[in-house]
């Protein structure tokens, strides 16, 4: 059984974080609320490098007077550090859907169902599969694929194994509602049936996507860094970021 273990913070109206211990594995959730909580995606800064992390990011944000509050790694990338996959920024389009099936099962991205997490123009959140945004495009101010899909319309995406040991640190992104983002990480080693199932259960989520796995880390001002051990870091391309309102800077 679940069990909430405790809520760590409030550092902005409807901006909650707390700690979920899910059986023997924990969890930090970050829960925005989109009427208050300003998500943006981040890849690259003004001159069109990549950012690369987390800390440049929050140079970036100071550089222009502003104070970042969140932030986490968006979807999987590429080795030319692009997004594999739909990147929309500020509403532009910056990569395409990518639509290609591997064989098989050749990294995460390419397990079925993949998916978008997307924030579209009227401020309202959603998580659906690659094949459903390809008959019906949102148009988005940000939008971020990845996969796989973790939870399929309530269900548990099928091709994940129960008994799996392969075991890393996972985060992952769900709208339990149009105007609430949910972004989660694990805590310790987690497999993505446990990982997705806590989603279902702590987050009521029916439809949530995996950002990434054992390079992922979530940041607050208040937890610091959560997720993966510096050793394991590499350049982020993507990320999930929101700033203080001015009033708060």
């Amino acid at each position: 059984m679940a069990v909430l273990a405790c809520l760590l913070a409030a550092p902005a109206p409807g901006f909650e974080l707390r700690r979920v211990a899910h059986g023997a594995d924990r969890y930090v959730l970050v829960e925005l609320d989109l009427d208050h909580d300003a998500l943006e995606l981040r890849w690259q800064d003004g001159a069109g490098k990549s950012l690369g992390s987390i800390e440049s990011l929050r140079a970036w944000g100071a550089a222009r007077g502003r104070t970042l509050q969140f932030a986490t790694n968006a979807g999987i990338y590429d080795r030319e550090l692009r997004p594999l996959g739909l990147h929309v920024e500020d509403g532009s389009e910056r990569r395409r859907l990518n639509t290609v099936r591997l064989p098989g099962t050749v990294g995460n991205f390419s397990m079925q169902p993949n998916g978008v997490f997307y924030v579209d123009e009227a401020g309202n959140a959603g998580v659906m599969t690659t094949q459903t945004w390809q008959a019906r495009p949102i148009p988005a101010r940000i939008a971020s694929q990845s996969g796989p899909m973790l939870l399929v319309d309530g269900e548990v995406n099928p091709s994940f194994d129960p008994a799996s040991t392969s075991r890393k640190i996972r985060s992952g992104v769900c709208a339990p509602s149009p105007r609430r983002v949910v972004f989660a990480i694990s805590e310790v080693a987690v497999s993505f049936h446990r990982f997705a199932s806590m989603l279902r259960e702590d987050a009521a989520c029916r439809d949530a996507l995996f950002l990434d796995g054992t390079l992922s880390q979530l940041w607050t001002r208040e937890t610091g860094y959560v997720g993966a051990a510096a050793p394991q870091l590499k350049p982020y391309v993507g990320m999930f970021a929101v700033f203080a309102p001015a009033a708060e800077r």
